[in-house]
């Protein structure tokens, strides 16, 4: 029998629920390993339970749990979010692509229903494999700080061109 080590998901199974909404709290208990960059109406958050290493999500900072409730500002920053997102990954990890995606209600699979967010997932060729496929396992090689401290430098770089 193989072992797998990937300590990190002890921490999804054996935690409890968390009281509230982990959107909404996320910026008021920065820690600071965890929150990429902060907007006017919305932030770039790493996910702590990721599919691939770098993958992110765009969070508004209003409670709203669909897209059609964004105000228009609010829709526009979550989009160049996204975007940010995109260019940081690829300068850092240099995927092949990505899977951007929203689940909107319990439904559709969204983890925090109530609290609407959009993922950013680079994706490699082949990146699916025996493991995933027939193991219902997902390998990271990666620790969610070792995520943050290649995306943070990355991110910071096109804050940096965008106000120029």
């Amino acid at each position: 029998m193989e072992l797998l080590w990937s300590p990190w998901r002890l921490q999804y199974v054996s935690s409890s629920k968390h009281e509230g909404c982990i959107f909404c709290d996320a910026p008021k208990r920065e820690d600071g390993k965890q929150i990429l960059h902060r907007g006017k109406h919305s932030f770039i958050i790493i996910n702590a339970f990721p599919y691939n290493s770098g993958h992110v999500m765009v969070v508004p900072f209003r409670h709203v749990p669909t897209l059609e409730l964004l105000t228009e500002e609010e829709a526009i920053e979550i989009h160049k979010n996204v975007v940010r997102s995109m260019r940081a990954i690829r300068k850092t990890y240099k995927p092949d692509g990505f899977n951007i995606g929203v689940n909107v209600g319990s439904a559709a699979g969204a983890g925090v229903a109530g609290h609407v967010h959009v993922h950013v997932v680079p994706r490699w060729v082949g990146d699916s494999n025996f493991m995933t496929i027939l193991s219902n396992t997902k390998v990271l090689p990666e620790l969610l700080a070792d995520t943050y401290s290649k995306l943070k430098p990355a991110m910071n770089a096109d804050e940096e061109a965008l106000d120029h």
